[in-house]
């Protein structure tokens, strides 16, 4: 049963009418007084509530109703509803422990999918999930590819389980290098949308002028240099997931044009006159502190809210002691695979030395200190003093220049260096490694795949 509260009669009729066609049942009240005792008495799936009552448009009436839930512990998620010029309203709302909002005019489908989400987040799981091995979760969910079984990682697969199948959005906080990417692939992998298109976008990567033309598209001759019609990234994640990876690096007037896609679910093409439905799920991901950016004023709060329903927040690497012997040989099978090498092996005593590495650049910077030590070594069997040598800096002797002695590296092989140790310097950022290079984020991939250098997107 959904609880439907506001003053407007078209609305109850309008949102009662919806959800009896999806064929759940709809109690309305015309204000909070009215609903508190049903809302006390019974256990709702949800709760619709209006922020405004009469001819207030303070929002005083819906928030006073929202505080009292809070204050009474009644469980039911609340979704609030809201015209677009009270979205500081409801993200107010938002502080104060509501779900989510919902603007006026709303997309039936749209609303739909809220409560639903609402709802199936509210449901708790029948098998309490105290104690889950890894073995268990991988019986019941595809986490390929994610590699460990600490606490702190299978705490974080659990709630990938719960949330999946819903559309809630998801941000992805964490330091670089600790496989945000790799969370956002399993979301979708374990989602109603895994058949369909997952996409991933690197908004740090994307410039201002250009964030309009690469997310929602363009029209042939819609600017110039517009010589075709250009499908955006949300067209191309059509009924599937779009990953926006380093949302932190988003400019205010980019995030305002994001923002209005997020809350109505439709967009318009540069040149096009008609708009398009933007069905998708968004999963969002940044190693800024996102929180303190709002409180800076450099990242809009209302955006974050949207973006932040759900939050997960990825551990380093040094917080998973024990997954680190786990990856270790996980990177030398793969390397095994990848050069059609024998045997791979590792002293277990270096299994632990490695342990008390600190990993600044967590799982991405073990991935390629394992790789140069194998490299380097030229032994099927790395010990701790393989992985000393690959760690010495400078890894040859160098001249007053700062460079190699003539005839010890080829000019490839230097280029290799240089990359690999860009790339441990900048913490994998990809941007950052390009601009410090002098080169474009193409040309960096391209001696990626030159060089056989591990990196990710």
């Amino acid at each position: 049963m959904i609880i439907v509260i506001d003053d407007d009669s078209a609305v109850q009729s309008s949102i009662r009418l919806m959800l009896m066609q999806a064929g759940k049942e709809a109690k309305c009240f015309s204000h909070p007084d009215e609903a508190l005792p049903t809302v006390r008495q019974e256990k709702a799936e949800a709760i619709l509530l209006d922020m405004n009552f009469g001819n207030s448009t303070t929002g005083s009436e819906g928030l006073a109703f929202l505080d009292l839930i809070q204050k009474e512990e009644i469980k039911s998620p609340v979704i609030l509803i809201t015209a677009w010029g009270s979205i500081e309203l409801a993200v107010e709302g938002m502080r104060r422990g509501a779900f989510d909002f919902v603007s006026k005019p709303w997309d039936n489908q749209a609303l739909l999918q809220t409560i639903e989400t609402a709802v199936e987040l509210q449901i708790k799981e029948d098998v309490s999930q105290a104690g889950i091995k890894r073995k268990e979760l991988d019986a019941r969910f595809n986490f390929k590819g994610i590699i460990g079984e600490s606490p702190e990682l299978l705490q974080i697969l659990q709630t990938i389980g719960r949330v999946s199948r819903t559309d809630a959005p998801v941000l992805i906080l964490g330091e670089s290098g600790t496989g945000k990417e790799l969370i956002a692939e399993a979301i979708h992998n374990n989602s109603m949308r895994k058949n369909e298109a997952f996409v991933k976008v690197n908004l740090g990567g994307i410039s201002s002028s250009l964030f309009e033309s690469e997310m929602f598209g363009h029209k042939k001759g819609a600017f110039t240099d517009a010589y075709a019609d250009r499908k955006g990234r949300f067209e191309m994640a059509h009924k599937g997931t779009i990953f926006l990876d380093e949302i932190g690096d988003l400019d205010k007037a980019a995030q305002v044009k994001l923002l209005r896609v997020l809350q109505d679910r439709v967009y318009q093409p540069l040149g096009d006159s008609k708009t398009y439905k933007a069905d998708v799920r968004v999963i969002c991901a940044t190693n800024c502190k996102l929180r303190e950016m709002v409180q800076k004023g450099s990242f809009r709060e209302d955006l974050f809210y949207r973006i932040n329903l759900i939050s997960l927040e990825l551990p380093p690497l040094r917080e998973r002691e024990g997954d680190i012997s786990l990856l270790a040989k996980h990177f030398l099978q793969r390397l095994k695979i990848q050069y059609d090498a024998g045997d791979v092996g590792i002293d277990e005593a270096c299994l632990s030395w490695m342990q008390n590495l600190r990993f600044s650049g967590n799982i991405r910077e073990m991935k390629n200190l394992v790789e140069r030590t194998w490299l380097l070594s030229g032994k099927d069997h790395l010990a701790i003093s393989d992985f000393e040598k690959a760690l010495e800096e400078p890894l040859r002797q160098e001249n007053n220049e700062g460079l190699p002695e003539p005839g010890s590296l080829t000019l490839e092989e230097m280029e290799k260096e240089m990359i690999i140790k860009t790339m441990e310097r900048y913490r994998g950022n990809i941007s950052k490694v390009a601009k410090a290079l002098g080169l474009s984020r193409g040309a960096l991939y391209r001696r990626f795949e030159k060089h056989g250098i591990p990196y990710e997107h």
